[in-house]
């Protein structure tokens, strides 16, 4: 008790316990550990007893300091009565075994509840300059193959660039095939981390693009585009990234979206692109050609010699700019390079706070749900601090789990007819129609059976014909349908149906596409063969095709993403569970074209154009079957010994 001769000691004893009790009171209610120790009521209580005693004892003190306790004394009864209300409630729920309230509903993820979304956006760039590359080629490839002549000038047939198509689009895949494993071990090594391998990833796809808009030859074509493919690496790496960035699983479907998103729109952008920009001297020459505005009186010669450069410069430019974004802008993932210097990232954030006047963005995290978060920091600041524990990784001959094994073959399959769908797709846009009744001026290109005699349902024959533009114009109305549905439709069914199911319902589509797809080549035309197929009913029924089949690649893609990232058995090796994910996608990405393009080649000889588009509906068939033995893992199911120990001390 504070004596009345203690003068203005006791009145700043007074102070300050009355300062503690207001922020007790706020406290105190947002620290159950706290509450569990000491009753805030209690509290409160003897406070306000110690008080009183205090206020009796000081009774002499002047009319402004009497006014000021009275002034406290009141506010401390409305703090402590309501304190009562609130432990009398908590204690009458827990006397009379009151179940608390129903639980609230979970919300959707929005997109700007995501976090850290500058990094998110630098990776999203970063994806979209590879299919802006790669698709951009699909819309003139074929014409490009038969701009390769051999010695004596002739052009190669039509069954013969389906299969060099196939054989260029696997050249890329098997490149990968072989490398994308030692890309994910270097992305999980301190020597490189995630960053580096995405930007050497970046740089070998621009070196192998400007090699590929140079080439003169079938073999030069191959050569480069196996040269992109060995030093590209990054999908796996890019989805290891997205993982450690967004760690909550709620945040998942949202984030994993957004690589095939951007896919989608790199299928919008590129094909347009490319069919714009290929042989600009043919399609431009009042611009580039001899006397064009632009070219002078000899026209662009670089252009003349390469017609199919131009597009891959532009290309190279987007991947060399998506180069520097990754260099100053993205943040190191891997924990045991995160406290390392970044010089490159050091330097933008330089200029950004003493140039611009900008300061770099503040990221923020949740706490725990543990009870441990919700202790009072009085009583952390005592506790002993643990040594870090020595980090363990999982050997490589332990990450074959069966969930593992099963996720990986799912996800093999769904490349494999996905895959060979876009590269089969522009090559049966670009094969010549079948002219039933042709002038003796006209030959055709295709070689078919002495009388022949197309009947339905199988036996016929002919693409559509169509030039770089339209061709150009078809690959991006998938682009159109994809990122409708994956910003309209996909989050919303996703959420209610969940990972699983959305993947499985998702694999009976693909079989519906391919079976109708080589019907397109007999739907009634305004223009007779041998001229590119037109008119409102065929851009119609190829937007029906693509509907299906983009809606089952819509939700199939990122959920056998997020499967792969969550079937990882061990946190230390999750680059490298996806750097094999990438390789068994690039091998069977690899096969699928080579032998897709073979028996269409085949089928085209033979007068059976869907020839490999119904084989591609058994593959479907069977990735379909697999998808039912996949299942959601939780990205750490085997323990270390290391780990064992401590979740048993925590349990404890």
């Amino acid at each position: 008790m504070t004596d009345p001769s203690d003068g203005p000691d006791s009145l700043v004893r007074a102070q300050r316990s009355e300062e503690d009790v207001g922020s007790a009171d706020t406290t105190l209610l947002a620290s159950p550990a706290s509450s569990r120790a000491q009753s805030p009521v209690d509290k409160a209580a003897r406070w306000h007893q110690d008080r009183s005693q205090d206020h009796g004892h000081d009774s002499d003190s002047d009319d402004g300091e009497d006014g000021a306790d009275t002034e406290g004394e009141h506010l401390l009864a409305h703090d402590t009565a309501r304190l009562n209300r609130t432990a009398a409630a908590t204690d009458l729920q827990a006397d009379e075994g009151e179940p608390p309230g129903p639980p609230q509903k979970a919300k959707p993820v929005s997109w700007s509840s995501l976090p850290k979304k500058t990094q998110l956006a630098i990776l999203t760039l970063s994806r979209l300059s590879e299919p802006l590359t790669q698709t951009s080629l699909q819309s003139y490839m074929f014409y490009q193959l038969k701009s390769f002549t051999d010695a004596n000038g002739n052009a190669p047939s039509d069954s013969t660039v389906a299969r060099q198509a196939g054989m260029l689009a696997a050249a890329f895949t098997f490149a990968q095939f072989l490398t994308a494993i030692m890309w994910g071990r270097l992305a999980d090594s301190e020597m490189f981390g995630r960053k580096r391998v995405i930007l050497i990833g970046l740089l070998g796809t621009c070196i192998g693009s400007l090699g590929f808009g140079f080439s003169k030859s079938f073999a030069t074509a191959m050569f480069w585009r196996a040269v992109g493919g060995m030093l590209n690496g990054n999908m796996g790496v890019m989805r290891t990234m997205i993982s450690e960035i967004v760690k909550e699983k709620k945040y998942q479907s949202r984030a994993f979206l957004l690589l095939p998103m951007t896919f989608n729109i790199g299928v919008i952008i590129g094909p347009l692109l490319g069919g714009l920009l290929a042989d600009p001297v043919g399609s431009y020459p009042y611009l580039f050609g001899p006397g064009g505005s632009v070219g002078g009186k000899e026209g662009v010669r670089w252009l003349m010699t390469f017609p199919y450069a131009l597009p891959n410069v532009v290309n190279a430019g987007f991947l060399f700019g998506s180069a520097m974004g990754v260099t100053f802008g993205l943040e190191e993932t891997l924990e045991a390079l995160k406290g390392k210097p970044d010089y490159p990232l050091r330097f933008s954030r330089w200029i950004l706070r003493t140039i611009l006047r900008r300061r770099p963005v503040q990221e923020y995290s949740a706490l725990g749900d543990s009870d441990d978060s919700n202790e009072d920091m009085e009583l952390r600041a005592g506790a002993k601090v643990e040594k870090p524990q020595i980090k363990r990784k999982l050997p490589l001959r332990r990450i074959w789990t069966r969930n593992v094994l099963l996720t990986l073959l799912s996800h093999g399959l769904l490349a494999m007819h996905v895959g060979t769908f876009n590269n089969l797709w522009f090559v049966f846009l670009s094969t010549p129609r079948y002219n039933a009744n042709p002038a003796p001026s006209q030959k055709s290109t295709l070689q078919l059976p002495e009388n022949y005699r197309p009947h339905l349902p199988f036996t016929f024959t002919g693409g559509l014909a169509l030039p770089p533009r339209s061709i150009g114009t078809a690959l991006a109305i998938m682009g159109f349908i994809g990122i409708t549905m994956q910003l309209l439709l996909y989050p919303r069914v996703s959420f209610r149906l969940g990972t699983t199911t959305s993947l499985r319902y998702s694999f009976l589509l693909f079989p519906i596409a391919y079976f109708i797809v080589p019907f397109l080549a007999v739907v009634p035309s305004t223009l007779a063969a041998p001229g590119q197929a037109s008119g409102a009913l065929i851009w119609v029924c190829i937007t029906l095709v693509l509907l299906v089949q983009v809606t089952a690649r819509t939700f199939a893609l990122p959920s056998t993403t997020i499967l792969v990232n969550n079937c990882c058995p061990h946190p230390s090796v999750l680059g490298t569970i996806h750097g094999i994910a990438q390789s068994v996608s690039s091998a069977t990405r690899t096969v699928g074209p080579v032998l897709a393009g073979w028996i269409y080649g085949v089928g085209l000889n033979k007068g059976i154009v869907g020839m490999a588009w119904w084989g591609m509906c058994i593959i479907a068939v069977m990735g379909a079957i697999a998808g039912q033995w996949v299942k959601e893992g939780d990205g750490h199911e085997i323990w270390l010994e290391g780990e064992e120990k401590r979740s048993e001390d925590d349990a404890g």
